[in-house]
């Protein structure tokens, strides 16, 4: 005998819906479960009052770290050699040159060299000097005869002492006649004429040989 359900006791047909139900239940609660929000009670708490009683900071200086001592120096051992011990070395010496006795050296002699002087070159300082034919008694002769007073000079009242400087040449003639100081009036120029009509002197001699030579000397001019 077969038994068959009745319609109202058949729940297939009522699946779907509890299906349904279940779900909506589920996305409920995890909705609620993200929006539900806690609050902390943020009132603020009475500490009381904090005693200020801390120790006084110390200033603690910087302190450098000495360098580590340098590693000590060994000193070197000295050995003492007592004064017994001699050192005795053998040297041979081997000659291989015949000295004959009889061999004579020969005395090196260095002579001066000798003295170049230039054929143009003028002396200042002589070992002869030049002299007027006569001596220098004659050249004031010579002077007096033929100087003349200038008439400006006498005229102005000038007198005084002309340097003249010439240079003699090693034939005894004169030349480069000037004036080293002079007074003026005239008398310079009378001066450089009797000079340079001067005959020749003797020239000067340096190491034996006639050389050219500078000459100075007064000529005064005085009113009578």
């Amino acid at each position: 005998m077969e038994a068959k359900k009745t319609p109202k006791a058949d729940l297939t047909k009522k699946s779907a819906m509890f299906l349904n139900l279940g779900l909506f239940v589920s996305v409920g609660l995890v909705l609620f479960a993200f929006e539900y929000k806690s609050f902390d009670d943020l009132g603020l708490k009475d500490l009381g009052q904090v005693s200020d009683d801390f120790e006084e900071l110390l200033d603690i200086p910087i302190t450098e770290q000495p360098p580590p001592p340098p590693p000590p120096i060994e000193q070197p051992v000295i050995q003492e050699i007592p004064d017994e011990v001699e050192i005795e070395e053998k040297i041979e010496v081997n000659f291989d040159l015949d000295v004959q006795e009889e061999t004579v050296i020969k005395e090196v002699v260095i002579a001066d060299a000798p003295v170049v002087e230039k054929a143009d070159e003028i002396f200042d300082v002589v070992e002869n000097s030049p002299e007027f034919p006569g001596g220098m008694e004659a050249w004031n002769d010579y002077l007096r005869k033929n100087l003349k007073y200038p008439t400006q000079a006498r005229r102005m009242g000038i007198e005084g002492t002309v340097y003249v400087v010439f240079v003699v040449n090693t034939d005894g003639s004169i030349q480069d006649v000037d004036i080293l100081r002079g007074i003026g009036g005239g008398c310079d120029e009378e001066a450089l004429r009797v000079v340079s009509n001067a005959p020749k002197w003797t020239p000067g001699k340096q190491r034996g040989r006639p050389v050219r030579v500078r000459m100075r000397l007064p000529i005064r001019f005085k009113l009578g």
